[in-house]
């Protein structure tokens, strides 16, 4: 049986149109004429019919059968041209529309063009070619220059510098070498690696990345089902008017325009082509947002709240400032960095790494070192016993310290933890270490604050001295401290009942219940961490906070991109209905006008594609 395809139907349809037009304005036979129309009608609103019986048969009444009742109508009465010209107009419209939607996905597209197509593995000594879905955990992969990975796993030979744009967002390549974790869907830009895979097939991030996007374009925003469930209604009410209509006025070729003007088209994808427009924009910055009701809240959030460790700080402390008392800071460091480099302490490995900084690895070794739990470390260095710690530790050697009782307090009020090293004599220094601030944390809560979130606040388990320091030196609204998780998730409770929409943002790993409670989730540096993306609803993919104004930005975007879409169908449904009323607009223009505005709908969604990739002033016009 033959069968015609949509562009080779519409290319049919086109060509007899203009016929119809020209033999329509030039001397010639009505039956031709007649036929040529009858013809473009049939060939183009064979498929409009077929989808509104199929529709039917669900009980659904859309825009199909509104068209199809009007061109039956149409063609009864005689009205050939309005019949073609309607039938063809619609189906163009369809086309145009089908084609710049396709736009809107272009982001899905362009990752899913990043799974690689083929794994080269090492089994039993032999390098083999095999298909991604073969690859089986504990396997050791080969990646080569210009080749995609295929799996999460860790470098086991090699070192490469790896395009991970696709995960993260981040244009620049990075760095990674033996032991270092690398993910699916990345590129190697330069260098040679052997991967041992750890995570395989649907398993990997960039599965679960494809996953969660395709997920999150069904998931509807709530004017989205309001629009929808609105249709469901209207539709067969239109179809009502426009026989009340006839009734009255004896009509037919009123009662039939209306049926075509009151198509609620553009309205109805007002919403869902600017919600894909978001989420495909979102996805290729590294921004993974679950839904368009997620993408509507984000963008309506008022109050946002920050967990403090590894979200408005990097995570691991480091040296800030080192007081020393006759004696050069150099050798304090040195002597502290000995001792400590027999404990496990956090604040320990600091001291470490600042000392390997500034003067390379230190290969000294103390003799006789004692761990005190909660107060520090005795250890002896070139015969002389030193101590690094707190107070206490000097206090139970009976060491003074009553002269740096002043710097210990204001280093202390910074939300700085003070380490005194000593002798048995006398103190010979202090070094201060925090939990530094990110780079880029005052400037997000400003750029947070111009988008039009009122509170910013932080949450955190950290001692309050510490949380007001890093309030105070970001300029947020406000903290709370010494939280324990099911006290970060009472405090939430508390901001819903007085600000209503609450956003949570955290790591993803301890912050899972706050994540999950507060109104929106927003797990930073999600990479490989599947708590963050299955608890949180919006995920970045990059440690980059900024990432967060882009994600807040685009969501404030998407709103205004969707009440502009509504809010203009709406205004062109009026108009039209209006010159329907008062009989100036016929059948074929009123189609025309109708399949321009879905078209222009459409238009307007596809500018949020290119949101974060202009000027901050361009931005601004969303």
């Amino acid at each position: 049986m033959f069968k015609i395809s949509k562009n080779q139907r519409l290319i049919v349809a086109g060509i007899l149109i203009v016929l119809s037009l020209i033999l329509r304005f030039t001397i010639g036979h009505e039956l031709i004429t007649n036929l040529v129309m009858i013809a473009t009608a049939v060939i183009a609103g064979t498929p409009i019919l077929l989808n509104a019986i199929f529709a039917a048969r669900y009980r659904i009444i859309g825009i199909d059968a509104l068209v199809s009742i009007a061109v039956i109508g149409a063609m009864l009465i005689g009205e050939y041209w309005e019949a073609a010209a309607v039938t063809f107009l619609f189906m163009f419209g369809d086309y145009l529309e089908s084609r710049t939607l396709e736009k809107t996905r272009s982001s899905i597209k362009a990752l899913l063009d990043l799974a690689p197509d083929i794994t080269r593995v090492i089994r039993d000594g032999v390098e083999q070619e095999i298909s991604p879905e073969e690859v089986v955990k504990g396997d050791s992969v080969i990646v080569k220059p210009g080749e995609k990975i295929s799996v999460d796993g860790t470098i086991i030979e090699g070192s490469a510098y790896i395009n991970q744009a696709a995960i993260t967002g981040e244009s620049i390549p990075v760095s990674r070498t033996i032991d270092e974790t690398v993910f699916s869907g990345t590129i190697i830009e330069s260098g040679y690696i052997i991967i041992r895979a750890d995570r395989v097939g649907e398993d990997t991030t960039f599965s679960k990345i494809l996953q969660m996007v395709e997920e999150a374009q069904d998931k509807k925003a709530k004017t989205q089902k309001f629009l929808e469930k609105f249709s469901k209604y209207y539709t067969p009410g239109i179809i009502l008017l426009s026989i009340l209509f006839y009734l009255l006025t004896r009509d037919i070729r009123l009662a039939l325009t209306l049926l075509v003007i009151a198509c609620p088209g553009a309205l109805v994808i007002s919403t869902p082509v600017s919600i894909v427009a978001g989420i495909g924009n979102g996805a290729k910055h590294g921004v993974l947002v679950k839904g368009g009701e997620i993408m509507e809240k984000l963008g309506t959030m008022k109050v946002l709240a920050f967990d403090k460790t590894g979200t408005l700080t990097i995570g691991k402390p480091v040296v800030t400032n080192i007081k020393s008392y006759d004696i050069e800071e150099r050798q304090l460091l040195k002597i502290a960095a000995i001792g400590e480099s027999f404990s496990e302490h956090p604040l320990g490995r600091a001291i470490v790494n600042r000392a390997e900084e500034e003067l390379g690895l230190i290969d000294d070794r103390p003799d006789e070192v004692e761990i005190i739990t909660g107060q520090g470390i005795k250890f002896i260095v070139d015969g002389e016993k030193y101590l690094v710690g707190n107070r206490r530790l000097f206090e139970d050697n009976q060491v003074e310290f009553r002269d740096m009782d002043e710097y210990l307090i204001s280093e202390e009020n910074k939300g700085q933890t003070a380490v005194i090293v000593g002798n048995l004599n006398r103190v010979l220094g202090i070094i201060s270490i925090a939990d530094v601030v990110r780079d880029d944390a005052k400037d997000l809560i400003s750029n947070l604050k111009a988008l039009g979130i009122k509170k910013v606040i932080m949450l955190t388990g950290d001692n309050k001295r510490a949380a007001k320091a890093i309030s105070e030196e970001l300029g947020l609204d406000g903290y709370y401290g010494e939280l324990l998780p099911e006290g970060k998730v009472g405090v939430l409770k508390e901001l819903q009942e007085r600000y209503g929409i609450v956003g949570m943002v955290g790591d993803g790993v301890n912050d899972a219940p706050a994540l999950a409670s507060a109104d929106l989730g927003i797990a930073i540096g999600g990479v490989g961490t599947d708590v963050a993306m299955e608890t949180a609803d919006v995920v970045l993919m990059s440690a980059e906070i900024k990432r967060l104004s882009h994600a807040i930005g685009l969501s404030r975007a998407t709103v205004r991109n969707m009440k502009q879409n509504i809010y203009f169908a709406l205004l062109v449904a009026g108009l039209l209905l209006a010159g329907v009323i008062v009989q100036t607009v016929n059948l074929s223009f009123g189609m025309l006008i109708h399949e321009m505005s879905v078209i222009l709908v459409v238009i307007n969604a596809v500018r949020l594609l290119g949101y974060g990739d202009r000027g901050r002033s361009k931005r601004e016009v969303l």
